[in-house]
């Protein structure tokens, strides 16, 4: 690699890298405005709900006034968990096994494809850009393959050696597609590709029709 390939590929990684830095930024503010404004309107709301439950004497109305109760409950309970997500302080408190088993599980709630996770570490101390990139690829990965996989279940493996500082491996067993010509999924693929080259991870994806589709990232560890 030449002196301008080398300043290119720099330069690449610079952009790349004030991408995310904008991403997250603007999802920050977004989290924010959901917890403070929009959260703040549902709390009050179950609040005024909980008073009609109160004061109603109908017992078939009391019924219909509980069940809309739940739904707001249930509705700010996932509204708290996404801001919290888009916070991203849900990155910076938890590891990296916590953050993947948490996806893991709320994709197994929907009961629509088995998704197993396996590791060989009880802890590995990465920093917020390398979880945020390891959680991110995973939930781009699983959702690529629950909207065009038709799979039933996805594996996962991420694991951690003398040589590699981790390597991440998922795969489905959907209908795969043709990666030359993978235009419905083309965003989801380079939006993994570039984080990956954000930290300078070997990415590779190998997808044939009928026969599933594999990721696999490395990050070696440095000399």
């Amino acid at each position: 690699m030449n002196e301008i390939e080398v300043k290119n590929e720099i330069h690449k990684r610079e952009l790349l890298a004030t991408q995310l830095e904008i991403q997250q930024v603007t999802m920050q503010q977004i989290g924010r405005e959901l917890h403070d404004n929009i959260g703040q309107k549902l709390t009050l709301v179950s609040l005024y709900i909980q008073q009609l439950l109160y004061e109603n004497k109908v017992p078939e109305v009391s019924e219909r006034i509980d069940q809309v109760s739940q739904i707001i409950n249930q509705s700010l309970q996932d509204l708290r968990s996404l801001s919290k997500t888009l916070t991203d302080d849900n990155i910076k408190q938890k590891e990296i096994v916590t953050l993947i088993q948490e996806e893991v599980d709320i994709t197994n709630a929907f009961k629509k494809c088995h998704v197993d996770f396996k590791h060989n570490f009880q802890q590995l101390d990465l920093g917020f850009v390398h979880k945020n990139v390891l959680l991110r690829i995973t939930q781009e990965f699983i959702q690529n393959s629950m909207k065009h996989a038709n799979c039933k279940n996805i594996f996962i493996n991420l694991n951690t050696s003398e040589k590699v500082l981790w390597e991440l491996n998922i795969k489905d067993d959907g209908v795969g597609f043709d990666a030359l010509n993978a235009k419905s999924n083309g965003i989801g693929l380079t939006n993994m590709k570039n984080r990956a080259e954000i930290i300078g991870a070997e990415f590779s994806l190998e997808s044939r029709e009928n026969l599933g589709t594999t990721l696999n990232i490395i990050l070696k560890r440095q000399p």
